[in-house]
């Protein structure tokens, strides 16, 4: 389906809009396909290799490859992949391959394997040593599964984490004409990502489990965890550490999960931008009220929302955003937390406990991890 034929079910407004961003990312370089994960031989004096587990609803295109489509699998798919960072990698971008894969200039996959689910989590388990964290990272709408992988790998380098990350994808259309099939297929999801947190969190092997979602991710991640709480898993939720980055959902949808849902033991976090284009454009395309991301922190019925539903919004407007949309300013919180450590900052801090609305003070804040926030300069207070 082409854009134009896509904007027939949406009002001009909607369309015109899309359109620009379209237009927009169109002037960026083409999106890499599944060629940049071919595994290379080579490797070069001062990459950094990263091991990256997934588990996936996408299919695969065929039974002996890593190549995943964008169809809906009957059943998750498993795999790692070793992937070399460059020794120039600038913190918060993917330095992606040109024509060649060049491992000294761009990141290249040296290594992977296709897994079963035992094997999965039996991988994930060993790799820790002293009961260390877990990662998983639940990527957004208009993705495809190398830009996924590749970008929690550079969060994991650029915050220099000591855990293991996990990519849960699922299929997304990757295409902005594909926001209604993309809301179809976290539904789809919601079992699969509730059944790995479940088996993660009930194996004691595994320390904490910090669960980091982007956009419709945000979405998906919620409705995993209203089932568990349904499903009366609270010891898994218990062992959640939940953060939500521009999180594309209606605000009454949000209400709603949340009032299933109850607090966690561990507060979630939210970060908003309300200057987030690209929440602006899922509005428009479901035609519903103003999606959670995009939260104004200065309106006393957030805050006081936040206290009661005992959440930390926390605006991150202040981080650069590299998207032109400001949907991506998350990317940016890995290299923030490795940069205070450098340069002798207040390094890692306790668990999150304050809940409200915040603002990210990129000189007061505090941060437990890149993907578990505490915001020291409560707004207003």
């Amino acid at each position: 389906m082409t854009n134009a034929q896509g904007c027939l079910h949406a009002n001009r407004a909607s369309c015109l809009l899309i359109m620009a961003i379209t237009l927009f990312l169109g002037g960026c370089a083409a999106r890499p396909g599944p060629e940049v994960l071919r595994t290379i031989e080579a490797r070069v004096p001062g990459a950094q290799t990263v091991t990256i587990y997934a588990a996936t609803t996408r299919e695969r295109a065929a039974e002996n490859a890593n190549v995943f489509t964008s169809g809906r699998a009957s059943q998750p798919n498993y795999s790692s992949f070793d992937i070399s960072v460059p020794p120039n990698h600038q913190p918060g971008v993917i330095e992606w391959p040109d024509e060649e894969i060049d491992p000294q200039t761009s990141f290249a996959t040296v290594g992977q394997s296709i897994l079963t689910r035992q094997g999965f989590l039996q991988k994930v388990a060993a790799s820790q040593d002293s009961r260390k964290d877990v990662l998983i990272f639940v990527h957004g709408y208009n993705y495809n599964f190398p830009e996924a992988l590749y970008r929690l790998t550079q969060m994991t380098v650029d915050a220099d984490l000591d855990n293991t990350p996990i990519l849960f994808a699922w299929p997304s259309q990757a295409a902005i004409a594909g926001y209604v099939a993309d809301k179809e297929s976290v539904t789809y999801s919601r079992d699969a990502l509730a059944d790995l947190l479940a088996a993660l969190a009930r194996d004691q092997r595994i320390g904490t489990i910090t669960v980091f979602a982007h956009s419709m991710g945000g979405w998906l991640t919620v409705e995993a965890l209203r089932q568990l709480r349904l499903s009366g898993q609270n010891d898994i939720l218990d062992r959640l550490t939940v953060v939500l980055a521009a999180p594309d959902i209606d605000v009454d949808v949000f209400r709603a999960q949340m009032q299933v849902l109850g607090p966690m033991t561990q507060p979630m976090a939210v970060l908003v931008s309300p200057d987030d284009q690209a929440l602006r454009v899922s509005n428009r395309l479901s035609r519903t009220r103003m999606r959670v991301g995009a939260l104004d922190i200065t309106d006393p019925a957030v805050q006081q929302a936040a206290r009661e539903a005992r959440l930390a919004i926390i605006d991150i407007s202040s981080l650069e955003a590299s998207d032109g949309l400001n949907h991506d300013r998350y990317v940016r919180l890995a290299s923030f937390y490795a940069n205070r450590g450098r340069e002798g900052g207040d390094g890692p801090g306790p668990s999150l406990r304050r809940t409200g609305a915040f603002v990210f003070n990129t000189v007061g804040a505090t941060l437990s991890s890149p993907f578990s926030i505490v915001g020291e300069a409560l707004a207003g207070e």
